[in-house]
Order: structure tokens, then sequence, then C-alpha cells
């Protein structure tokens, strides 16, 4: 991309005097930021209009990457760095006397996902373009995001996280392509023009759909893709009567209730009105999306739907936009007069379902009731997709009544989502190689008895350009130094890097560089949170969604266990350790921000302590997110990968620390698997029970916790301090924790999650590692063998993985 320095110095003035009526030395922070994003953009602006003439020139087929969640971070370092202008940017401010890092700072992060699920379609996203596929996203602009976590007195407390109190530069908004998306009302029925029956709702709750683009800049290439999130808001929400006889709040109540769908980010489903709510984003986003992309059909090629398929492919992000296959059905069927198998055949030659979880609660299902009641046509269009289902389960299995029953679409009043990807998509694919398998051995082993064809593994990955060429510039000169460029764009160039596994000037300059981050991480955290750590203490890390069967529960409770042991026996003098911490808890998960309110009491008893000062600390970072994130990983000595196995889908948190040189400490579970494959077991730290070893005890119910307390006094003595008020003179702020391990609770066995049981061999992982560390220029070299074997993890090869074998798509490359 060409840059003129002295004409983005004129952009960016002429920005602050048209929006904020102010010149450079009257501008604050924030109108700096903006004003050098929009100038910016207006640089990339051209191949982002020439990327879509490109695309439109001559039809060729493109992705389109349905999701509930694209967690992107910041934007404005990662698009400087993708469009080739970040170092000639930093010096045209220089110049001007202004604070690149300042400005960086001022910008929020997008408050458009949460958890892996959001950060694997950004990354997807970044690959896409960088390689040059004509690949987009669609989602939903969330106001608020999820929440802005605070801890207060222990807890998780829940604030907007207002992301958009300012504008975003780097969307633009496209009203002229609204559409709407109709909830309730009731079905009516009519005829074509020539005699073909027509079903149509009436009386039906109207919902504005408006479209903002963001330009997704690939690395080192002219193609700019786009992600469109769609914001929810009602046609006639304001009634001016109500309004003047002082009834204000119902005059805006329609208004406020068509808000309420692009307002948060999951909100609370415990109830049947969050649930509701919940339903009615999942399609919003997929109805308003598809009718985007068949308006766009019938303009190129007409009602001539025989071609949509070889020019589209929809891939579903988990189960929450499954929705949109009824959806495709009934925008064919009812605005379009397409006969049943015509639409049919169009909707399963064009979705792919990508499966994310083994547990059965985030395979989502609705009861009937809520469905039917929100979405009433496209209940009638399921219950016919179900009844052809049901006839095709008896054909191919006559005498399975219980495969007859269970695999329904719908049964026991409920809709089942996954089971309607399952059937209607032509692609089903797990995220690592365990997780496939499990797929098909046990979690859908009815399903890949009927469709072998359609099930395969994409194993997860990670855009280098954020997690290594952003986050970590010293690491990644580092690497440039050695091997030369191209690893920005080939990670699996970084196995050059092995020949400089036993050079002292390398691995030196690997622990400087460590050290470096660690001090960054740890000044930040000074200054946001006042909390004071070691760089010289081993950074023992977990930060992802607070879940049970991540065990989180299982890290602190060893933290207990360190405690203990170092009060209680003077001859225990093990290294200096930081563990760190960082996690939100769904808003409804009771039981998740217990365990975070038990991090928080721990560390405050802990870090109060001055016998184990120096010794032992323990830290929670509030608020966890990309740009805090991108601050973590280069920081990292461990990397806590340590959940059930045969639970975690694939993890992409595992890969992010790998890429920046922590080794993992990880169960045999997702790509942890592949992780230890790729850099070797002993480059890492193996613990738990194996996926099988957890199966057979399943199967034969002989599980009993009771006896890992009885043969370990001191892990007895810890769970026993949920309770025995040593944390909570209460003694019940955690007896629910205290009772889930000994008892059982909600009608559970005790310990559902295999925390008694794998801890004493994470006790001995940790153990390893504390000898492991003391010997600096090995743990340096096992560092390097990590990052140098990270290359199977990058995005762009996951990217080519589906492209070969699910979406099938051409590069289109601008000339």
């Amino acid at each position: 991309m060409n840059f003129n320095a002295e004409e983005f110095k004129k952009n960016l003035s002429a920005r602050l005097r048209r929006q904020y009526g102010k010149d450079i030395s009257q501008a604050n922070k924030h109108d700096l930021f903006d004003a050098v994003s929009a100038s910016a953009l207006e640089l990339i602006m051209p191949n982002w209009m020439a990327t879509r003439s490109e695309y439109e020139k001559k039809p060729t087929k493109q992705l389109y990457y349905l999701s509930a969640e694209f967690l992107m971070g910041r934007a404005l370092s990662n698009n400087l760095i993708n469009a080739g202008i970040k170092d000639a940017v930093e010096d045209v401010l220089k110049d001007m006397n202004i604070d690149f890092d300042m400005i960086e700072d001022e910008e929020p992060d997008a408050g458009l996902g949460n958890g892996g699920l959001g950060r694997l379609a950004a990354c997807f996203l970044d690959s896409l373009a960088t390689l040059d596929y004509p690949g987009h996203g669609y989602g939903i602009r969330y106001e608020y995001g999820m929440f802005e976590q605070r801890v207060e007195n222990g807890y998780q407390v829940e604030y907007p996280d207002n992301w958009l109190a300012h504008r975003d530069p780097w969307e633009i908004k496209r009203s002229d392509l609204a559409v709407t998306v109709k909830f309730g009302g009731n079905i009516a029925y009519g005829k074509t023009p020539d005699g073909q029956p027509r079903f149509y709702v009436e009386n039906a709750e109207e919902v504005t759909a408006t479209p903002y683009d963001m330009p997704i800049i690939g690395y080192d290439t002219k193609t700019v893709n786009t992600l469109r999130l769609w914001q929810a808001s009602s046609p006639n929400g304001f009634d001016l009567q109500l309004f003047n006889n002082m009834d204000y709040n119902r005059a805006v109540e329609r208004q406020n209730s068509a808000e309420n769908i692009s307002r948060v980010l999951y909100p609370n489903d415990n109830g049947p009105s969050g649930k509701a709510l919940r339903l009615k984003q999942q399609y919003f986003f997929s109805s308003a999306s598809l009718q985007d992309l068949v308006r766009h059909y019938v303009a190129d090629h007409g009602t001539d739907f025989s071609k949509f398929a070889s020019l589209h492919v929809i891939q579903l992000n988990d189960t929450h936009p499954v929705v949109a296959i009824p959806e495709l059905m009934r925008i064919l069927m009812d605005d379009y007069n397409v006969g049943w198998d015509e639409a049919w055949d169009v909707v399963t030659h064009t979705f792919a379902y990508t499966n994310h979880t083994i547990l059965a609660e985030a395979l989502e299902k609705w009861p009937i009731q809520i469905f039917q009641g929100l979405l009433p046509r496209i209940y009638q269009i399921v219950e016919e997709i179900n009844r052809r289902l049901v006839i095709d389960l008896r054909t191919k299995f006559p005498e399975d009544y219980y495969k007859h029953e269970h695999m329904a679409i719908i049964h026991n009043n409920m809709v089942y989502m996954a089971w309607m990807a399952i059937h209607a998509c032509f692609s089903v694919n797990g995220v690592a190689e365990l997780h496939t398998k499990l797929l098909k051995e046990v979690e859908l082993k009815d399903w890949y008895e009927m469709y072998p064809h359609k099930f395969n593994n994409k194993t997860n990955g990670i855009t280098q350009r954020r997690w290594l060429l952003s986050s970590n510039p010293e690491l990644a000169k580092f690497i440039t130094d050695r091997i030369g460029h191209g690893w920005e764009k080939e990670l699996t160039k970084l196995k050059e890097l092995e020949k400089y596994l036993d050079d002292d000037e390398s691995l030196n300059e690997l622990i400087r560089i460590k050290m470096e981050n660690k001090q960054a991480l740890a000044d930040y955290l000074k200054h946001t949170q006042n909390e004071f750590l070691d760089p010289e203490s081993i950074f023992d890390v977990q930060v992802k969604r607070l879940h049970e069967y991540k065990r989180q529960l299982l890290n602190i409770l060893n933290v207990m266990y360190l405690y203990n042991k170092i009060v209680e026996d003077p001859s225990y003098n093990p290294p200096a350790r930081t563990f760190i911490f960082g996690a939100k808890a769904a808003s409804g998960y009771r039981r998740a921000k217990s365990i975070i309110k038990l991090i928080n009491t721990v560390a405050e008893r802990i870090n109060n302590d001055r016998r184990v000062r120096g010794k032992l600390r323990v830290v929670f970072v509030e608020n966890y997110r990309v740009s805090v994130a991108e601050k973590i990983f280069p920081a990292a000595d461990v990397s806590e990968q340590i959940s059930t196995a045969g639970l975690e889908a694939s993890g992409t948190s595992n890969m992010k620390f790998m890429l920046n040189g922590a080794l993992t400490l990880g169960t045999m579970d997702g790509a942890n698997i592949e992780i230890f494959e790729e850099a070797g077991k002993e480059n890492g730290f193996v613990f738990g029970l194996l996926t099988e070893e957890i199966k057979k005890m399943e199967a034969e119910h002989s599980y009993n916790p009771q006896k890992y307390l009885e043969c370990n006094p001191g892990l007895a003595k810890v769970v026993e301090q949920l309770v025995d008020g040593t944390y909570d003179p209460t003694h019940q702020l955690f007896k629910e924790l205290h009772d889930s391990l000994v008892y059982g609770v909600e009608g559970n066995r005790p310990d559902v999650y295999y925390v008694l049981a794998d801890f004493d061999s994470y006790c001995e992982a940790r153990e390893k590692i504390a000898l492991a560390y003391a010997d600096k220029k090995n743990w340096a070299r096992m560092t390097l063998k990590n990052i140098a074997n990270a290359g199977k993890f990058s995005s762009d090869r996951t990217i080519e993985d589906y492209v070969k074998d699910i979406w099938h798509l051409n590069k289109v490359v601008q000339k």
C-alpha cells in the first residue's frame, strides 16, 4: 500500500476539524485515536472497494461465516500491521509529538464476543483475507457486549460494557441495505397467481436489521473482506400519541423491545424471557444475513436458484445460527415460490456445521412453546423437516425405535438444533482430532452411523499476525533475525528455529525477551489493579472462560494446598510462583461465580501473609479480554490447560501460549494432545486421567472421590477448608463447591469433573515444573522447541483445510 506521510498528516488534521472542530493542539487522546483510525481507513478503503468489485466482476463462490460471536479485539494496530503501514504511521505521529501507544490504549475492545468460539471466528476472518479467499462474517452488533467484569469484595459484578460510547471509526453504517425480520404473529394461507399454495405470517412484530460493515484486512495483500454486523431497531417504535398522552414508557415500548435484541451478548437465559430473547437474537441475525445474501443473488441471477449453492457456502459456527436452515427454506418457498424439494436441495448443498462442544448442555435445544410462539412459520417448516427425517430413520433403522425417537429433531417437547444441523448440512466437523473421534464414537455415534460421509476434523488454529507479530514484537524480531520473513504467512517455517536449540546466545536472548514481557505485565497490573508481581517468579497462568469443566477449581485447590505446605513445613522451599487467573463467568452461572469468589478470597489471604511473601502470590485479572490477553500470553511461563479429559473440544489459548513460548501443563484433552505430539511430551507437563479411563469408570459407575480424600490428608484438609471457616467465617460461601466435590448436588454424582481424581497427578506435574524452571537454560530450550513446532496451529492451515475439504473456494487476487 502506498503511504504518503504529508497526505496522512493533512487527512488527520482535516478529520479533527470536521469531526470535533479542533486542531492537533486541542485534541484529546480519544479525538486523536478516532482521527488516526479514520485516516487509516481512508487509505484502506480503495482496496476494500476493489475487493468487492473483484468479487462482483465475475461470479465466484464465496464463504459466509455465521457466528453469534466475533471476538475481534482492538482494530488499530492489527489493521495497520496487516496493511503494512504501522511503522510509517508511528513515524508520522512521532514527528507530530503524538505517542502511538497512548492512542492505541484509547481504543476499547469491540464487545462482540466472549470466548474461544468468537476468537476463532476472528482468526478465521483474518486468515481468509490474508490467503485471498472470498470469505465474510455475519453476526450481531452488540451495543454492550457481554459485560464489563469488576471484582467487588471478591465477587464478580457485571457492568455494561459500553464499548460504543463513542462511535467506532472502523465501521460503516449501511442503512440502504436494512431488512425486516418478523417475530410472532399467525400463519395465513393463500395461493400464488399460478394457483400454488403459499404461506405467510400476519400480525407479526417487525424489527429492522441495519448492517454495519467492518473491513477485514489481509496481511501483505490487497484483499479486504467484510464483517457485516446487524443492529436491531423498530420501524415504528415511537408512539407519538402515547407520548403526548404522557404515557412515556409505553410510547417507546416497541422500540426498547426491538433494541433489546442487539443489546447484550448472551443474556441470562435461566428463565423463559431470557430464552426467548436468545432465540430472537439467533433468528434475527440469521434471517437478516440470509435475506441479504438472497437479495444480492436475485439481483444478479434472478429467481433461478439452481446456482445458489455453487456460489455460496454458509458455515454455521456452532448451533447458534442453525435456525438459518429453516429460514432459508422459508425465504425460498414463501418469498420466491420455490418448491420444497428444490429448496431442500439448495439448503443441503449450502450449509456446513462446526460442532464446538462435547457437553450436552451446550447442544442447544428450545422448548416448543417458546420456539413456536416466536417463530410460527419456522416451526411449521421444522416440523416438516422432522417428519421427513423420521421417515428416513424408519427406513434405515426399521426396528430401532430408540433412534426413531431420540434422533428426531422434535421430541420431549423440545427442538434439537444440533440434530437439525447434522441432518441438513453437507459437512459436520469437529475442531481437534480427539474431539472429532469422540463425536463419531460416542456423543454423535448414531448420527455418524447414519451420515458417515459428512463427518470430518478441522483442528483449530490462531492467527500469528495478532498473537505474535502484533502482541509480542520482540519475539517476532527474534524469529525474523534468525529465519527471515515468511513465517508471518507460513508458520511452519518456525521449524527452522530448531537449529538454535543449542545456541547459547539465542537462548539467552529468549530469556531476556520473556523477562521483559513479564515486567511489562507486572507494570500493567500495578497500574490497573495495584497488584505487585515479581517477574523473577514463575508466571503460571490460566486465562479462559470460567466453567467447571475447565477446572479453575482444581488450580485454586492446589494453590491452597501449596500454601498449607509452605506454612506447615519449614523445610519446603519451592521457587517463587505467581498464579494468574483471568475469566468471566456467565451472569447466570452461580457455581462459576463461586469459584471466582474463592480465587479472590484465597488471593487475599495468601497475598497478605508474610510467611509466604516472596514465594507465593495469586492474582485475578479483572475483565479479561483480547487487549489484556495480548499482554498475558507473551509473559506466561506456564500454560494451564487442565480441562477434564474428553470435555474440551479443542482450545485455542493453548496454541497462543505455545506460540509465545509458554510450556503446557495439561491433560490429554482437546488440542493439547496435538500440541504434545508436535513439541514432544518432554517439553511440557502432562497429567491426569485419560479419556478412556474416565469413560471406563463412568460405564462401571466405579468412581469414588472419598478414596482420594482418604489417601491424601493434605487434599482432605484443603477440601474441608472450603467449609471449616478458614476462608469464610459463615461456613456457607463455598459450601456448594464443597458439596459438589464430596456429596454431589442437584442430582449429580460427586465430583463430576474428576477434580479429586486428578489432584495428586496435578501436584506432581507442578513439582516437576518447579524443578525444571531452576535450570533456566534448559527451560529456554524447551520454550524454543515449543515455538519452533507451533506451525501446525496457524489458522491459515485450518482455513486451507476447510477450503480443500468443505468450502472449495478459489483465491481471488487483485492485480
